[in-house]
């Protein structure tokens, strides 16, 4: 098989735009990805679009005037992990020396919606109950406080992380430190989860382009790129633990033939705070229940032991679903090519991505993405 690498990496900045369409939000991120890997667009053998509400054919629409007529063009939804698995099936693709150059696109513009909160199938027998995303959460969080004793501060602890590090992103949406007390104090939104524990939707766009040969900036290669769906079963979920998370993670260190301690940078699915304290936990980062005393410690904070969500994270560079993954993937990319500027971690070798996608009746989560790339 033929490696695969990250040749290039681009994002627009994240924001709340719903006076612009997808092309004027798509283009500028696709352009430059395509320009830095050193490629035209007839050098771009397939694209595959991640997007979750922007409705048919997001690619085509998207892409329009920019000359990628004629070639292969998905369109791929996993709910929050639609991008991250765009990038999933481009490494396949690679590998399999299908194509030797994908432009794998993120791109969603939840602006246009009439509600703030995510549409969820409305089939799905816990959302007629009237389940939504945070009071999944909050659910993870009570019996994580409950299991483990993991506490408020601790899980406030996170977003001050995060927007620390999303101050010093050019493409965050918010881009200003907050302390504890603000968290804490914060309007609340599901018991026990404030509105600084949330992240928010809003627009985005990211490209990147996956190819058979490294970039210029660098080489970075996929060196694992695992996925999953959950387990369905109609036994009680273990809401203090993702099984899926954890079985998608071992699975990638057994691709890299690495484990978690050779991890110098992590990108995981943060869309509240108590969802990176289980990412932790399920990625191997520190033992089940050790989430708390992880943030405590300052570990995953950058300069720590293992930085997680240098770039802000979905609570601050923002979660416009279908974007997130290419933002994870660019982040990471930047900071194994040593550009992330104020946000690098010096010396990163090895870096992750996680994203977990979907809440619907019977599983833990619906769909996970892992992703291990090293800089050679």
């Amino acid at each position: 098989m033929a490696e695969a690498y990250v040749r290039s990496a681009a994002l627009a900045p994240f924001g709340n735009t719903p006076d612009r369409d997808l092309e004027a939000l798509v283009h500028p991120p696709v352009v430059q990805a395509v320009r830095e890997a050193g490629l035209t667009t007839d050098d771009v053998d397939a694209v595959i679009c991640g997007t979750y509400v922007n409705g048919p054919l997001a690619a085509q629409r998207a892409l329009s005037g920019l000359g990628f007529s004629y070639r292969p063009t998905i369109n791929t939804e996993n709910a929050c992990a639609s991008s991250s698995f765009a990038a999933a099936i481009a490494v396949t693709l690679v590998r399999q020396e299908l194509y030797r150059n994908v432009l794998v696109i993120g791109l969603e513009q939840l602006s246009k919606l009439d509600s703030s909160l995510l549409p969820l199938a409305e089939d799905d027998p816990e959302v007629r109950a009237g389940l939504v995303m945070p009071a999944v959460y909050a659910m993870r969080a009570q019996r994580h406080m409950a299991v483990y004793g993991t506490t408020d501060e601790q899980r406030a602890k996170v977003s001050v992380k995060s927007h620390a590090n999303g101050a010093l992103n050019p493409y965050a949406r918010y881009r200003k430190p907050v302390a504890l007390d603000e968290v804490l104090e914060s309007r609340m939104i599901s018991t026990p989860l404030t509105l600084l524990q949330c992240s928010s939707g809003g627009d985005g766009a990211g490209a990147a382009v996956i190819g058979d040969q490294p970039g210029e900036a660098g080489p970075v290669r996929f060196v694992a790129s695992a996925t999953s769906a959950g387990r369905e079963t109609s036994e009680p979920r273990e809401l203090a633990q993702s099984e899926l998370g954890r079985k998608v993670a071992d699975e990638a260190y057994e691709q890299a033939a690495l484990g978690p301690d050779d991890l110098d940078v992590v990108e995981c699915h943060d869309a509240f705070t108590i969802g990176e304290i289980l990412a932790y936990e399920a990625l191997g980062l520190c033992e089940p229940g050790g989430g708390g005393e992880l943030i405590d410690g300052g570990d995953t904070e950058i300069g720590g032991r293992i930085p997680v969500n240098t770039g802000g994270g979905l609570l601050s560079r923002g979660h416009p679903v279908g974007a997130t993954g290419v933002a994870q993937l660019a982040e990471i990319t930047w900071q194994l090519q040593d550009r992330a500027d104020a946000r690098q971690v010096e010396g990163a070798r090895v870096g992750m991505t996680h994203t977990t996608g979907g809440g619907i009746a019977g599983y833990d989560h619906a769909a996970c993405a892992v992703h291990v790339l090293v800089a050679e």
